[in-house]
């Protein structure tokens, strides 16, 4: 998915046009790379866990998933108003978690990006519960993605422009009602109270609003997915692409 111009999304506009079109994510081509190299070590999880259980916060703000000391680390800049990030978790999820993060070898790491007016919230909600949710939360949300953008084709134009015409925290309040995200939250275990808080959290939407800034001035960050492998940042953002990125550097 292509983001809005970055002058755009200074903090004070987070409630960029509310265009429905959102969803048109960049599609890679199908296919990767071929294997070689050798094929890196399994490494034994704390005793008594899984990888799969263990998520770290990371400085850069991400949440990773599996051993932090990853021989292959996996990061996607990820929007949740992505719908080619939902295709990637629909299509990557179990694989990814149970075949690579689970065996020690490989970590991924989701950092969120704000693509667009729907981010803001979005982010907010799902990082309202504890970090080692987050991973799971953004996988659940991109599955309900669909019935966000029918609930929000649902509310209308005219309700649209009246979110448009407030400033945050209010508009993130707002678009989260108009599109059930308070709803989806609350459902998987968050006080509304809880959301309601985390919608008003200025300086946490800041922060969030910087990352982004930070991943496209650093990493030239223009889309989403954008995946990086120890660092570098690979072509290709289908799991077709991506996991024989990951065989290649010795994840098999």
């Amino acid at each position: 998915m292509t983001r809005f111009p970055l002058r755009r999304f200074a903090f004070a506009l987070a409630v960029a046009p509310l265009a429905l079109g959102l969803a048109a994510c960049s599609k890679g081509s199908e296919g990767g790379a071929a294997k070689s190299g050798e094929a890196v070590a399994n490494v034994a999880p704390p005793a008594g866990k899984a990888w799969t259980e263990v998520v770290t916060k990371t400085p850069e703000g991400g949440y990773l998933l599996g051993n932090p000391e990853a021989p292959i680390k996996l990061v996607e800049f990820g929007a949740l108003s992505c719908s080619h990030c939902a295709e990637f978790a629909e299509k990557s999820s179990a694989e990814l978690r149970e075949k690579f993060v689970a065996s020690g070898r490989v970590s991924y790491e989701l950092r969120l990006f704000m693509l667009n007016a729907l981010d803001m919230p979005a982010a907010l909600l799902v990082t309202c519960a504890a970090p080692e949710a987050v991973p799971g939360l953004s996988e659940q949300f991109w599955a309900w993605q669909p019935t966000m953008f029918e609930n929000l084709q649902k509310a209308g134009d005219a309700q649209m422009q009246a979110i448009q015409a407030q400033q945050p925290p209010a508009s993130f309040v707002s678009l989260a009602k108009a599109s059930g995200m308070d709803a989806f939250i609350t459902a998987r275990g968050v006080a509304a109270d809880q959301a309601s808080a985390c919608l008003a959290d200025t300086k946490k939407a800041t922060a969030l609003a910087q990352m982004t800034q930070d991943a496209s001035t650093k990493y030239e960050i223009t889309g989403t997915p954008t995946f990086m492998i120890n660092g570098d940042k690979v072509t290709g953002n289908t799991w077709a692409e991506i996991k024989p990125q990951l065989e290649q550097r010795g994840a098999r």
